[in-house]
C-alpha cells in the first residue's frame, strides 16, 4: 500500500471528516467509470459513487483495506448492481452488463447457481485459482471484462492488443473457465 492510501484508510480509522472528501479526489473518476460501465448512465454512475463514500464510511472501521482502489471500486460496484437489480422491473441499462451476462452465459449456463453462501464462497476460490493459473494479461483482461464491465475496445487500448484479440483472449478464458467449473464439478453439462 503506498504511503497516500496508508493515509487515505488512516483518516477513515480515526473518523476524520476529511477522509470521504479525499477519498472522492483520489478514485471518485475510476469508481465512476466502473459504476457507468454497470448502468449506462452518468447520472446514476454518479449517485452510486457519492453513496461509495458513505459506505466506506459505515465499514472502515472495523474493516481496513490494503488495498483502497479495489475496496472502493467494490463497493461502488455492488451499489451499481443494486440499482440495477431495482430498475430491472423496466428496463436493465444501456451499460456493458448485459453484454457480459450474455458472453458469460454462452460459456455457462445460469441453471448452476449455488444454493448457498459456502457454495459461493467455493466457487470464488475457484475462479480465483483458475485466475492465477493462467497468464496474468490473461486473468486481467477477464477480470476487467467479467468484474469491472470494461468495453473491450477499453481493455484492448489499455494492453496495446486489438479488439479481436482482446476478444478471442475472453473467449478462450470463457471455455476454459467452464472446462475448471466442470472438472470441480460446479457445473454440469
Amino acid at each position: 500500500m503506498s504511503l497516500e492510501d496508508e493515509r487515505l484508510i488512516g483518516l477513515f480509522l480515526k473518523r476524520d471528516e476529511s477522509a470521504p472528501e479525499l477519498a472522492e479526489k483520489a478514485y471518485g473518476s475510476y469508481c465512476f467509470k466502473v459504476a457507468k460501465g454497470i448502468l449506462g448512465s452518468a447520472n446514476d454512475a454518479e449517485e452510486c459513487v457519492n453513496d461509495t463514500w458513505m459506505r466506506a464510511w459505515e465499514a472502515i472501521p472495523p474493516l481496513n483495506p490494503k488495498r483502497p482502489r479495489q475496496f472502493f471500486a467494490q463497493i461502488t460496484r455492488r451499489l451499481a448492481l443494486d440499482r440495477l437489480d431495482r430498475s430491472r422491473a423496466g428496463k436493465r441499462g444501456s451499460g456493458e452488463f448485459e453484454l457480459v451476462l450474455s458472453e458469460l452465459s454462452a460459456e455457462i449456463p445460469d441453471n448452476n447457481e449455488p444454493s448457498s453462501e459456502a457454495e459461493l464462497r467455493e466457487l470464488a476460490d475457484s475462479i480465483n485459482a483458475f485466475l492465477r493459473r493462467i497468464p496474468e494479461k490473461h486473468a486481467d483482461v477477464f477480470i476487467r471484462r467479467c468484474f469491472y464491465m470494461e468495453p473491450v475496445k477499453d481493455i484492448a487500448e489499455r494492453y496495446g492488443f486489438t479488439p479481436g484479440y482482446t476478444a478471442l483472449i475472453l473467449s478462450r478464458t470463457r471455455k476454459k473457465l467452464k472446462e475448471h467449473l466442470i472438472r470441480e464439478e460446479f457445473i454440469y453439462e
